[in-house]
């Protein structure tokens, strides 16, 4: 699919959707069928999920999300309560959850794995672009061995609802869909994105689309730029500005007792690596998806689910017009899960879980100068399940997850087995009553987790230019493991709550690059090698809504004619150390605070606010780069307005107020550029629509 269809998709798919909702807005038109309302954040420690299971879980949805998004899934979800943002750039960003990166954490798209490689290096982009996505959870707890041992720190699962679970329309059918426009940013972004649903109740068919581009990244200091040998002092990064395109389809046929359901999509990006600055990378990703449900099985099983992913992925580094390194990874993964019904005993007891097989395997081919990791294939085969025991004052849970898992590096022919096992349990008092639920609940979790190291993790054994260091493996790396435990609390009255969750995460092999003090001599390079230390990570985190003006239960004023007006406060902090060398672990967040004022009267809504991160002066070795403290002021405004049977979100966001010189602790960039290192966006503004019809 070129890039020229690509953008005629996105603008017609805008188009059509733009147009069904003026002519919804004129008079005299019919409302549609079904409307799409928009969706307030959610974010708790413990929201029930849809299986009834206690796990702690972030959640963004609707015109919180809208407001939140930026242009990489980590920069999206950076500053909730335990995650902030890798930050290669503009254009790269994976979550770092609780002080762990990379492949500890799984990244799912509709809980189905992704099968890209920005674990691989921090230079290698997400081929999820936020603009197409309906919701975003963030899982912790016995649940995350659903989905693999490499959950280590957590699941963040992607939803775009390809594929319709559930009817979303009558018999006699409907259209709904969404369309947004935003522009601005100090990338001085333009996107566009468009989804279309047509149906009744029985199929569903589902496309949606997006376009993004931007330039290069705007801040608040003079950068060196050198293109072509010419050198050039900017307010700009160098080679920071990103392309961006995706088109998907889905089809769904509704069953009496179930579904069954086809996606495909496609994702190109063209952006710059910033540590390079004749540096682009070309990625391409094509997935399809066939998943289904079978409700009410044979009279024996609640539910009898399975789902099958393929998945080609292709990246190539561009230095200037020349070639350079390609990166190609392809595979499937196989999930079947089995339901089945729930015991109820005395007292109110229910036992419910689920209980499942998983199969995937891919290939990784690497070629060029850079190609620091040889070809590779993994398989993995594992099977798991999660419980949960509800009762009259609460829940307990747990899970448990078997795999075995085979990596061979197809140069040498060596094969390397892995028979990780994993075991979690996790308990919630709620101490709560009333209708309301005011009160305390009350939570804990702990776990016994192993992950088999990744290929790289092996077989690495060459310069990496993005890290700026030469890579060695450890082909003899044992598993990873981790005893790991929090202990948490939540108390609501009316519209106030508050949260505390402490957690210690204790690695007895935590795999992790070590600098050995020499050279490489054919490249000069720092060797750093894979080791497995001991490690221990400690934090704290915390959050909470004040109603201060409006409601019964205000703070100042119960006057609801002014709408209300809440103080959401929030701070975290994690102490991670690497206690085999005594020395920090790298790449950690400082303890970050924050503040927002948010007002909402009518159709009107505001936020203004701060974070401000404390200075991060633990760094591994003496000479590391370490990063002041700094405050960042945001602001922003939305109305929401309805018109026939179309919702209308028009919101503006006003970042970095006062043009805050600010440095990321998270960021490999931070040590590697030096005085040249990009530091975070200045000040901008950002403008956007949302059309829900």
């Amino acid at each position: 699919m070129n890039l020229s269809f690509q953008r005629s998709a996105v603008t017609v798919a805008t188009c059509v959707s733009l147009s069904a909702v003026w002519a919804q807005s004129q008079p005299g038109a019919t409302p549609s069928t079904f409307t799409t309302p928009l969706q307030e954040v959610t974010i708790t420690a413990q929201p029930p999920t849809p299986a009834g299971l206690s796990a702690p879980v972030q959640q963004l949805s609707g015109a919180a999300l809208a407001q939140r998004l930026g242009s990489t899934l980590g920069e999206t979800l950076d500053n909730l309560p335990g995650i902030a943002n890798s930050a290669f750039g503009p254009n790269v960003g994976r979550p770092v959850i609780r002080g762990l990166d990379g492949d500890r954490i799984r990244i799912l798209q509709n809980s189905g794995a992704n099968m890209d490689v920005s674990g691989l290096s921090f230079d290698h982009a997400l081929p999820i672009d936020p603009l197409t996505t309906e919701r975003i959870e963030v899982l912790r707890g016995p649940a995350t061995l659903l989905y693999g041992s490499s959950a280590i720190g957590g699941v963040v699962n992607v939803i775009d609802n390809r594929i319709a679970h559930e009817p979303m329309f009558d018999a006699q059918g409907g259209v709904l869909g969404k369309a947004e426009l935003r522009a601005g940013g100090a990338a001085l972004e333009r996107s566009s994105g468009a989804l279309v649903e047509a149906g009744n109740d029985k199929w569903v068919l589902h496309l949606d689309a997006f376009d993004r581009s931007t330039r290069n990244l705007s801040v608040p200091k003079l950068m060196a730029c050198t293109v072509n040998g010419v050198t050039t002092m900017q307010r700009r990064v160098c080679n920071s500005a990103s392309d961006a395109q995706g088109t998907a389809g889905g089809a769904t046929l509704l069953l009496d007792r179930g579904y069954l359901g086809l996606s495909a999509s496609e994702y190109r990006s063209t952006y710059g690596t910033v540590a390079e600055p004749d540096v682009t990378i070309g990625m391409l990703r094509r997935h399809q998806v066939m998943e289904g449900e079978w409700r009410d099985a044979a009279g024996l099983l609640q539910a009898l689910k399975f789902q099958w992913g393929h998945t080609r992925y292709s990246h190539t580094e561009y230095p200037g017009a020349a070639t350079g390194t390609r990166f190609d990874n392809g595979g499937n993964e196989l999930r079947l899960e089995a339901k089945p019904y729930a015991q109820h005993w005395a007292h109110g007891m229910q036992l419910q879980g689920v209980v499942g097989l998983q199969r995937d395997g891919n290939q990784l081919a690497v070629q060029g100068d850079e190609a620091f990791v040889p070809p590779s294939r993994t398989l993995s085969n594992a099977v798991f399940t999660h419980q949960v025991l509800t009762t009259g004052w609460g829940q307990l849970s747990a899970g448990a997850r078997a795999e075995s898992v085979a990596v061979r590096n197809q140069t040498t022919g060596a094969d390397k087995h892995f028979s990780p096992f994993s075991v979690a349990l996790g308990g919630m008092r709620n101490l709560r009553q009333g209708e309301a639920q005011n009160g305390w609940q009350l939570s804990s979790h702990l776990s016994w987790s192993q992950r088999a190291p990744k290929d790289y993790e092996l077989f690495a054994n060459g310069p990496h230019a993005a890290t700026g260091t030469f890579e060695v493996g450890n082909a003899n790396s044992a598993l990873e493991r981790a005893t790991q435990w929090d202990l948490g609390g939540e108390w609501k009255q009316g519209p106030h709550k508050v949260s505390l969750t402490g957690f210690v995460s204790d690695f007895a092999n935590y795999l992790s690059l070590q600098a050995t003090g020499t050279l490489d001599p054919t490249h000069s390079l720092p060797v750093y090698a894979l080791e497995g230390v001991r490690a221990r990570l400690v934090g704290l985190e915390s959050s909470a809504t004040l109603r201060m003006v409006g409601g019964s239960q205000a703070f100042l004023s119960p006057d609801a004619r002014r709408g209300t007006l809440d103080l959401a406060l929030r701070a975290d902090g994690v102490r991670a150390d690497d206690l085999t060398h005594k020395q920090p672990l790298p790449r950690i967040a400082p303890m970050r605070v924050g503040a927002d004022w948010v007002w909402a009267h009518q159709a009107w809504g505001a936020r203004f606010g701060f974070t401000h991160a404390a200075a991060q002066h633990r760094v591994p070795q003496a000479g590391d780069v370490t990063t002041a403290a700094y405050t960042v002021w945001n602001a922003g405004v939305n109305y929401q307005a309805r018109s026939a049977g179309t919702r209308w979100l028009l919101f503006a966001k006003l970042d970095n107020l006062t043009n805050q010189l600010a440095y990321s602790s998270t960021s490999v960039l931070t040590q590697t550029m030096g005085a040249n290192a990009p530091p975070l966006a200045g000040r901008s503004v950002k403008l956007g629509v949302q059309a829900h019809f």
